[in-house]
């Protein structure tokens, strides 16, 4: 079948021609671009309305998409702002936190350590007291046994003009009795 084409396209070329330029096959061209010229005009007619819309749409849709994507760059570009600036006033709230923390801190700690030195002190006064009340009663049972212990030599004396046997009954009393004494006190 190619060879066939081959053929009839050989038998319509003039000899010497690649193809065959004459009235029909100019007609045939000019016919085409009429109808190709009438064609546009007809679809440019009915379309251009059609897709100038779809366009006009399109580019509408398109430039509403652009705002919308602005629009929300804005407000993360807002809360991003809003953020740090949040997180500032954290930051400066939690200095100054820390330092009110620290200066109670310093004031418990003062006030604990008057406190611990009035303690001292109050405990240092009553040590000395009660030392003084000791002091006080030891001087008090001192003097009433050296009364009893003038007394038993008083005894001894006037015993002394006694008999050396009474006499020494009496002494080893007076040094049983202080003893018995000693141990009691």
């Amino acid at each position: 079948m190619p060879s066939r084409i081959m053929l009839l396209a050989a038998q319509t070329v003039p000899e010497g021609r690649v193809f065959a330029l004459d009235f029909q096959t100019l007609s045939g061209i000019v016919i085409q671009l009429i109808n190709g010229i009438i064609l546009a005009a007809a679809l440019s007619y009915i379309l251009y309305k059609p897709v100038q819309e779809f366009m006009r749409r399109r580019t509408e849709r398109i430039q509403s998409k652009l705002d919308d994507a602005e629009a929300m760059m804005a407000k993360a570009n807002e809360l991003k702002a809003e953020y740090e600036q949040k997180m500032q006033g954290i930051e400066k709230e939690r200095a100054e936190l820390l330092e009110a923390a620290r200066l109670q801190a310093a004031e418990e700690s003062s006030v604990i350590l008057e406190n611990a030195r009035e303690e001292a002190s109050q405990i240092k006064e009553q040590a000395l007291e009660s030392l003084a009340e000791e002091k006080k009663r030891l001087k008090e049972e001192t003097h009433l046994y050296i009364i009893e212990l003038a007394t038993l030599l008083a005894e001894k004396y006037i015993m002394e003009k006694l008999d050396d046997e009474a006499q020494n009954r009496l002494l080893e009393e007076a040094i049983a009795q202080l003893e018995e004494a000693e141990w009691k006190h």
